[in-house]
């Protein structure tokens, strides 16, 4: 697809287009003195024209705001998500340190909302239910905040179609998709991140039209203002959620192809130099990377920034990171761990104990595979006394009471049983790639199995011969022969293990979830001078250090959302709206919040994207056999301008696909968007509403269209657009008809008797109250 090219505001059929606004074709169409005449002719006509749009326009903003914002207290308890993004907005006011998958950008709109009206944050939305009434949380001005983003979105999109150079119904129809669309209205009107994301996304393709509509004029004021502001908007879509990535595909690719022209030597405007070319490409490369990646960095720096104190976050982190929050517990109750101590190791992402008990593992396990018949090392998620293991050095000398040190090589004695840890070529029960861990009795441990009972401490980030420390001495546990990690997971084992974790060596050392800490050193007598607390100071780390760390983690964890949901969903459901998500149920009233989309419009615009792409597909087939079905115009704007939008929603669907983590229908909502503008297009296209003429052939005097022959054409276009009304306005009826049908599942009221629910499961939508 090439990239944006219908991009003028043309406000009727019958008027010329003009030469500044040849973008609206992606041709270059050179101005000319007649076609001056003919614009100056025009141009009290053209004002006039200009006032239905804005008129337009403003009934649909006042109609998002009503439809976004009436009702918008009830309920007046959580709601679904709100328990995540309610609790971080509190996190902030409170400013302490919370750790979320996703980029700030979101969370701190919402904090500043709470700032605004002074609230102090205590309420931590802990529960789907609670009232915040009782709670005395100003619920109303968090929701305000998506709410007003929404509805600011409907017009958005009815000015990209404007600025694209679509007719009256084109924008009203595709605006109205997205006005009276339950599902844009649901997420909207909740605690939520995505009226954010989808808002920032239409201002990215906004912008970038209205950008490309300068191309003829580069490098002046406007230009610059409109390329920055498309990369402002790109850097507000990606740093709310992550799927802001595909707005960058988008517009990337749409300048990657208008780079590609500029290269052509036969561009009608000429040849452009290299060195011009340089500009060209340095200039979108600094908008649209370089900026967008510091405002990027810049809402990270105003997460460390309000973020100073420990809280629930921090296990997340590393303890280096953890220094740099007051109050953290971890760094001030660390105790520096002698050799000979007795320790009890935890495991860092599933919270068990490094356990051992007497049973041994099975002869043969259920695969067939035979095990060392050893005792049994386990993950044990309770205090136990088989949870204690001394600590003692790789060789017995004189060392007792001596700290021990990173890259130091030890032994783990079970206390117990007194038998020491070790590892070998055996497999473990459920990885036949990885070692079993087991123990042995002191007198082969001190013979033959020395080595393989060695093992390697080594601290996260940790510098050579630092201190080895409680708590805050985070580190793997490496065995020394092999270079094995010790790590577990949360799968059982069969019950002759009781259930209990599996622990393994895994021969990928760098991944994080080997990671081990000790959380208590018990045989520390309560007088020791190490139990002495000295006063912390909080730590310093450079914002780049914390901020890869951050980075790092929240790839991991949002990579690692693959369990299953109740309410999770497949990419091929959406846009055929095959299931929705249950947000609230309220039993005594029948009440409830079912996200869903209007079915109307969203089989609508399913629908003409695939009539779209077999439009397409026709048009090549057609061409490929020498029959050329279209005019110039109206093959540009549908490659160019509806290609541009078919392009916005394809980048943002398909790659979904790809996608292993936990997946939902509100992923779809910028897709549905950009399917919106499309319909719009599609309306346009199919009936013909601008006359199939060229540039000369509007020209007053063009001998190839004699003055005599315009009021014919003006004739035929006016048909044309009293068709587009006709067509726009059955669809819209129809699209308010489907949103007024199921707003009592959108706005939770009224409750719905049981033969009201049953004949809303149009596909079998799995409400509540249907018996």
């Amino acid at each position: 697809m090439s990239q944006v090219g219908s991009a003028k505001k043309r406000k009727d059929a019958n008027i010329p287009i003009k030469a500044k606004d040849a973008s609206a074709t992606g041709i270059a169409a050179p101005r000319d003195a007649d076609l001056d005449a003919l614009v100056r002719a025009n141009k009290s006509k053209k004002g006039a024209v200009e006032w239905d749009y804005r008129i337009a326009i403003s009934i649909i903003t006042v109609l998002a705001f009503i439809t976004r914002f009436w009702g918008i207290s009830h309920p007046n308890e959580v709601v679904f998500d709100e328990v995540h993004f309610g609790k971080f907005a509190s996190y902030y006011l409170e400013r302490t340190y919370f750790f979320d998958v996703h980029p700030p950008f979101g969370k701190l709109l919402f904090a500043l909302m709470g700032w605004f009206v002074g609230y102090d944050g205590k309420f931590h939305f802990e529960n789907i239910g609670d009232s915040y009434i009782d709670n005395k949380v100003p619920y109303v001005a968090y929701r305000a905040m998506p709410a007003l983003l929404g509805a600011l979105t409907v017009p958005t999109v009815f000015a990209i179609m404007w600025e694209s150079g679509y007719t009256l119904p084109a924008c009203i129809l595709s605006a109205s998709l997205i006005l009276f669309d339950n599902a844009h209205i649901g997420q909207t009107r909740l605690i939520l991140l995505d009226a954010t994301l989808v808002f920032a996304m239409a201002c990215s393709l906004l912008c970038y039209i209205k950008f490309y509509k300068l191309r003829h004029q580069p490098f002046g004021r406007k230009w610059w203002k409109w390329l920055l502001l498309t990369g402002f908007a790109l850097s507000c879509v990606i740093s709310t959620k992550y799927v802001g990535l595909f707005a960058f595909v988008t517009i990337g690719s749409a300048v990657a192809i208008d780079l590609w022209d500029l290269l052509d030597v036969n561009r009608r405007q000429g040849p452009m130099s290299l060195p011009e070319f340089g500009r060209h490409f340095f200039a979108r490369a600094i908008a649209l990377i370089i900026v967008p990646f510091l405002f990027y960095l810049f809402w990270f720096q105003v997460h460390f920034a309000i973020l100073t104190r420990s809280g629930p976050g921090d296990d997340f982190m590393t303890p280096e990171f953890q220094e740099t929050l007051s109050d953290n517990l971890m760094t001030a109750n660390a105790v520096t761990i002698d050799y000979y101590d007795n320790i009890q190791i935890k495991h860092k992402e599933t919270s068990g104990f490094l356990h051992s008990h007497p049973d041994k593992y099975p002869l043969r396990y259920d695969d067939g595979r035979v095990s060392s018949q050893g005792q049994q090392v386990t993950g044990y998620p309770y205090a136990d006394a088989n949870n204690h293991w001394q600590i003692i050095p790789a060789v017995s000398d004189d060392v007792l009471g001596h700290h021990v040190k990173n890259f130091d090589l030890v032994r783990l004695r079970h206390v117990v049983t007194n038998t020491m840890l070790l590892s070998h070529d055996v497999a473990s029960p459920f990885y036949p790639t990885n070692q079993e861990f087991t123990t042995v009795p002191m007198e082969d441990a001190l013979g033959d199995r020395l080595n393989d009972t060695l093992f390697e401490i080594r601290i996260e980030n940790g510098r050579v011969g630092q201190e080895f420390k409680s708590l805050s001495g985070q580190f793997k546990l490496i065995h020394n022969p092999s270079k094995v990690a010790m790590w577990t997971h949360t799968t059982p084992l069969p019950d002759w293990a009781y259930k209990q974790q599996e622990i393994n060596g895994n021969k990928n050392l760098a991944q994080s979830s080997n990671i081990w800490y000790v959380d208590d050193i018990p045989s520390i007598p309560k007088d020791s001078e190490r139990l002495v607390k000295t006063e912390r100071k909080v730590k310093s780390v450079p914002f780049l250090k914390k901020w890869f760390e951050l980075q790092r983690a929240m790839f991991y964890h949002n990579n690692a959302l693959t369990s299953s949901h109740p309410y999770a969903s497949e990419p091929f459901i959406w846009p055929f709206l095959l299931r929705g998500v249950s947000f609230w149920t309220q039993n005594d009233t029948r009440q409830q919040i079912y996200f869903l989309g209007n079915p109307i419009g969203w089989w609508l615009a399913s629908s003409l994207l695939a009539v779209y792409a077999g439009i397409i597909a026709a048009d090549q087939l057609s061409l490929r056999r020498g029959v050329d079905a279209l005019d110039e115009r109206s093959r540009s704007r549908l490659y160019n301008s509806t290609g541009f939008f078919f392009l916005a929603w394809a980048m943002h669907y398909l790659p979904f696909y790809l996608m292993g983590r936990q997946l939902f229908l509100h992923h779809y909502l910028p897709a549905h968007l950009a399917s919106a503008l499309v319909t719009g297009a599609l309306l346009e296209f199919i009936f013909n509403v601008e006359p199939i003429l060229d540039d000369a052939s509007m020209v007053k005097g063009s001998k190839k269209a004699p003055k005599k022959h315009l009021p014919a054409r003006e004739k035929l276009a006016g048909q044309n657009l009293l068709t587009s009304w006709a067509a726009a306005g059955l669809i819209i009826t129809v699209v308010i008809g489907g949103w007024y049908f199921f707003l009592p599942l959108t706005y939770g009221y009224p409750g719905l008797s049981v033969d009201e629910v049953q004949s809303r499961k149009w596909l079998g939508y799995d409400l509540h109250f249907a018996k």
